[in-house]
Parts: C-alpha cells; structure tokens; sequence
C-alpha cells in the first residue's frame, strides 16, 4: 500500500477513535440538544457524518451517489456511522484504484466530518456532559480500528 493510502486510512483510524470517544456515554437527551435555533442537533449532525463518509465512499469509487438522510435513533445512527467508515477503509484496504486523490478525498468528506466530530464535543460540554480532555499524540490509534470500539485513553486530563 502506497503512503498516501495508508496515511489516508490512518486519518480515518483517528476519525474513528475521536468520535467514538464524542459519542460513548452521552446524555440522554443529547440527540435533540440545540445550543440555538439555527444549530443542527447531534442527532441531526451524526446523520451528516455518516452522509459525509458514504459520499467519500462514492468519491473514491467514481461513482455518482451520496444523501441526506434524516436523523436515525441514537444507537442505529452510530452504527451508521461505523458502518461507513469501515466501508470506507475496506475500500481503501483493498488497493482498488481511486477514482480520485487522496488528497481531495481528504480535503473534502474527511476533513469535514473532522470538524463535525469537534463541533459534538463542544455541544457535549454545553449540554452539560463534557468529553474528558486528551493527549492525542500519545493515543494508541491503529490503522484499521474504524470501529465504535477503542482503545482505552493513554493521557486524559480535566
């Protein structure tokens, strides 16, 4: 596998590990939390995440597709989520040829669902359960592990 793959999959290990972490354990309520009335919900930006890596999925292929689908229940919404990911990885996994760079590939969905995963954390702190601070450069994050499923935390701090 050629460097920029692997790299590539390396930042959807660290998408993986990051939003599980924004994810497990939240209030129960959380889902339809909105900090304002122009904000979209949890449930509303978790539907977007999994949006953002089928259309990347898309992207990589060449093949036109991607949605906008409505928000799932919270647990089927995750799954989702994972789901995607891991059929995202398993592409790029496979060495099948990409349809475009990588680089675009992670300009674009990558980058964004990035952004969307930090946008839940600080939901989270508003809505009153905070994620817990971490060392990410000391994180054990694994190319492949694209599942809800992590790694324990090596630095967390208050």
């Amino acid at each position: 596998m050629d460097q920029k793959r692997a790299f590539l999959r390396h930042c959807l290990a660290t998408l993986a590990y990051r939003a599980a972490k924004v994810l497990r354990d939240v209030p129960q309520t959380f889902g339809e939390f909105r900090a304002s009335p122009t904000t979209r919900t949890p449930s509303q930006i978790l539907a977007h995440l999994g949006d953002l890596l089928d259309w990347a999925w898309y992207l990589a292929k060449g093949v036109k597709g991607g949605q906008n689908t409505e928000p799932l229940a919270w647990e089927a919404g995750i799954d989702r989520f994972f789901q995607m990911l891991k059929r995202l990885d398993d592409y790029l996994e496979s060495g099948e040829p990409l349809a475009c760079t990588e680089e675009r590939l992670f300009q674009a969905p990558i980058a964004d669902a990035l952004t969307h995963v930090g946008q839940r954390g600080m939901l989270r702190r508003i809505a009153g359960g905070p994620v817990r601070g971490e060392n990410y450069f000391k994180a054990e994050i694994e190319v492949g592990s694209v599942g809800p499923h992590q790694r324990p935390a090596v630095s967390e701090f208050d």
